[in-house]
């Protein structure tokens, strides 16, 4: 499991970015992908990376409770 901040989320277009904790590369993640209803920005939280049609997307996303 991969970990990072989501950087930008779309309720009502279903997409948005995580910055990766380790890298600091952006991951594409669609709402297809969560493991929750949705995503807010500056929300922590865990995923998988797997390869999309355009290149690496988030995959069960879940958000890291603190």
């Amino acid at each position: 499991m991969r970990t990072g901040k989501v950087k930008f989320f779309n309720e009502e277009k279903g997409y948005g970015f995580i910055t990766d904790d380790e890298t600091g590369n952006d991951i594409f993640v669609h709402v297809t992908g969560l493991n929750v209803e949705t995503l807010n920005q500056g929300d922590n939280v865990s995923y998988e990376e797997e390869d999309g049609k355009k290149g690496k997307v988030a995959a069960q996303v879940a958000v890291i409770e603190e």
